[in-house]
């Protein structure tokens, strides 16, 4: 009994410790990226950890091609990077799962849905599966894995192109099997949204996939946490005011979201992030 008691807070151990290193690497990711560069030192410091720590994470990540490293620290290998899919599941958890909390709140009964990729995205597919019959229209393979054992759910599942980084099909096969059928709400996943760029992605082909999302949708809702707003990333997708609501953890009184309100976009604040929630 004690044996396996203590296996038991071991593997416990081993997973808090990942996901520790996990948050980190990301932290890491979004500073360099944001600067362009940071030393070895000034990343201790900020993290709170050893520099031998740093050290090994950022050879990790240089591994990883997600960063490019230097005598003394590290520099972004491009601008915008695009972290894949597996490295951000964890990354404001809690904040994506409230908000698909409140998107499922907006969808009818028997509804059709659209759901582009991303890991919020899959949250609303996962709360939908759950609730009743919906109709469920994406092109990310990694939520049409997760629904097929659903009986409830009516699967559509487009053609096309699949990206390694974000399990979506995109081009033109995707946007061609969209054109032919119509949904009743669509979640968006964004890299970024900002008055000044709109709602942007970082690939061009998943830009126009998201674009052919929208053209077939009665209402188009964003769904975003707070490190998306204000961000803009390579590649547009549509102007802000193409959009009917967003949701978010962002503070209410964030003064992007006051400007993207003025743009007649609704916007939900679902206030996990620190934040009262509400909605205007």
């Amino acid at each position: 009994m004690s044996g396996a008691h203590g296996e038991s807070s071991g593997d416990e151990a081993d997973r808090n410790r990942r996901k520790l290193r996990t948050e980190r690497h990301l932290r890491i990711i979004e500073h360099v990226s944001e600067h362009g560069g940071a030393d070895v030192a000034a990343l201790a410091t900020w993290l709170d950890v050893s520099s031998a720590t740093v050290r090994r994470d950022l050879q990790f990540l240089s591994d990883q091609r997600l960063l490019q490293r230097t005598h003394g620290g590290a520099v972004s290998s491009e601008a915008g990077v695009e972290l894949p899919l597996r490295r951000r599941v964890e990354r404001f958890h809690t904040e994506k799962r409230a908000i698909a909390v409140a998107a499922v709140d907006l969808v009818p009964e028997g509804a059709v849905v659209g759901l582009t990729g991303g890991t919020t995205t899959t949250e609303i597919a996962r709360l939908l599966s759950q609730r009743g019959p919906v109709t469920i229209v994406t092109n990310a393979v990694n939520i049409a894995a997760e629904m097929v054992p659903h009986p409830e759910v009516r699967l559509v599942v487009t053609g096309g192109h699949a990206r390694s980084r974000t399990y979506e099909l995109v081009g033109p096969g995707a946007e061609k099997m969209l054109a032919e059928y119509h949904t009743d709400i669509t979640f968006l996943g964004v890299d970024g949204i900002s008055v000044e760029r709109g709602c942007t992605t970082h690939d061009p082909l998943e830009a126009a996939t998201n674009r052919a999302f929208l053209a077939s949708t009665a209402q188009a809702v964003v769904v975003a946490d707070h490190s998306k707003i204000g961000k803009a990333t390579f590649a547009r997708i549509c102007p802000t005011r193409a959009i009917r609501r967003l949701i978010t953890d962002a503070a209410p009184e964030d003064d992007e979201l006051a400007r993207i309100r003025d743009c007649g976009v609704s916007v939900t604040s679902t206030g996990t992030a620190g934040h009262g929630g509400a909605s205007s």
